[in-house]
């Protein structure tokens, strides 16, 4: 999953090699932090949030075959 996110962020930023993915698994759920330059943060989030919400809705997809919930926070 790590690598999903990070494919779809790569073009989209600047500085791709300072993209960072960390992931937090919980006993019901799997939490993804993303981190990216602060000068592309604007760019991850997009207008009105439409990247941010298209990047979590491809995520949330992907992680349909495990039994958890999986999040995607963006810092």
């Amino acid at each position: 999953m790590k690598a999903l996110i990070e494919t779809i962020i790569k073009p989209l930023v600047d500085f791709p090699e300072e993209i960072q993915v960390t992931e937090k698994e919980e006993q019901h759920k799997i939490t993804y932090h993303l981190t990216v330059h602060p000068d592309d943060v604007g760019k991850v989030i997009g207008k009105n949030g439409r990247i941010a919400k298209a990047v979590r809705t491809v995520v949330y997809a992907a992680g349909t075959d495990t039994n958890k919930r999986i999040y995607l926070d963006i810092m």
